[in-house]
């Protein structure tokens, strides 16, 4: 609230008239009707005198607050973009730099603030746009000071985007430091700058570790809906889980072993013996795949390690895990099941 409004407020709440109150201060009564109208404001020397007769803090007669709330940052943002809509950009230019000296420490507002002239600047196109492009980054800067991770994150995206579009890639690429390593948007950035600036073979790898990151986390995602609704005892949509999974790891070109053992613990919650079968055979005849990825183009800048003992010990285990009765007691009497844990364990 203006410092008038505050006044009147206070002064109605105390119960005191505008003559009584410009007699207690020694003003005149219409100079009090003035500060109420925000046609003029009491002197500095009064505030205190001021605060003490509506029995107020000085903080609460001048409106300070030492943060603002969610609610008043989003009411000045939108009092922002009304203006950015009706009213020419300079004179909001210039209205948004006033408000903004009112609350310099908060760096919600700034940035948000700082996006929305950014944005409408680029939508008109004008010549100034140099003045107005000084002084929205130095917003953004101010924002990257902040002990808020996430507004830091959009503040340093804004200036990285900022110098893309200039081509200044070397400076856009100094602001991926403010972003975490775990964070994703880093390493697509990273990427864009290596294909920009002819570091080609560092694109490739980036996007390519970005794929196969990306599938490892939608997998464990789909893992952990699958168990869900096998509590759930929701058999519908853990198949449906299932085959998503086997797709994706078709589309991801992750290897066929990667497509077919996910479907033996369905078989084996339903006691289905020719799944079983089925989808153990295949496990072990697509072992020879569960690194398929190694010789994927889509991961060819990836460098990989070739682990062949793995594969094999990995073959071992398979067996000696179908020969386990507690789990597939449901399979005996059957003559695949006992050739194939009978068969020769060494993988070739």
């Amino acid at each position: 609230m203006e410092i008038g409004e505050v006044i009147r407020e206070y002064r109605k709440r105390k119960d005191i008239t505008q003559e009584e109150m410009a007699r207690r201060l020694g003003v005149t009564t219409p100079a009090v009707n003035k500060w109420e109208n925000g046609n003029s404001q009491p002197d500095i020397r009064l505030l205190p005198p001021i605060a003490r007769l509506l029995d107020i803090t000085l903080d609460t007669l001048l409106s300070f607050e030492k943060e603002l709330t969610v609610g008043e940052i989003n009411n000045i943002i939108y009092e922002i973009d009304k203006k950015l809509k009706h009213e020419p950009f300079e004179e909001v230019f210039q209205w948004v730099k006033m408000t903004l000296e009112q609350y310099p420490n908060c760096e919600q507002l700034i940035w948000q603030a700082a996006l929305l002239l950014d944005v409408w600047h680029l939508k008109k196109k004008d010549p100034d746009a140099e003045k107005y492009e000084n002084y929205i980054n130095s917003c953004y800067e101010r924002a990257l000071d902040s002990e808020d991770e996430n507004i830091r994150n959009k503040a340093a995206d804004c200036l990285f985007e900022f110098y893309s579009r200039k081509e200044q890639f070397e400076k856009a690429e100094d602001y991926l430091s403010y972003f975490s390593n775990q964070n994703p948007i880093k390493k697509i950035k990273q990427a864009f700058i290596y294909s920009k600036t002819n570091r080609r073979k560092e694109a490739y790898q980036a996007y390519e570790e970005l794929l196969f990151e990306g599938y490892d986390t939608m997998n464990r995602v789909f893992q952990s809906i699958y168990f869900l609704a096998m509590e759930d005892e929701d058999k519908e949509k853990a198949y449906k889980i299932v085959e998503k999974q086997s797709t994706l790891a078709n589309v991801f070109e992750m290897g066929e072993y990667h497509e077919v053992h996910l479907k033996l613990d369905l078989a084996i919650s339903e006691k289905d013996v020719k799944v079983t079968i089925e989808t153990m055979e295949r496990m072990l005849s697509s072992l020879d795949t569960i690194s398929g990825f190694i010789n994927s183009t889509l991961y060819e800048h990836m460098a990989f390690k070739k682990n062949e003992d793995f594969t094999k010990e990995l073959h071992k285990n398979l067996l000696t895990e179908f020969s386990n009765e507690e789990t597939f007691g449901y399979l005996k009497g059957n003559k695949q099941w006992k050739k194939l844990i009978n068969s020769d364990s060494t993988f070739k």
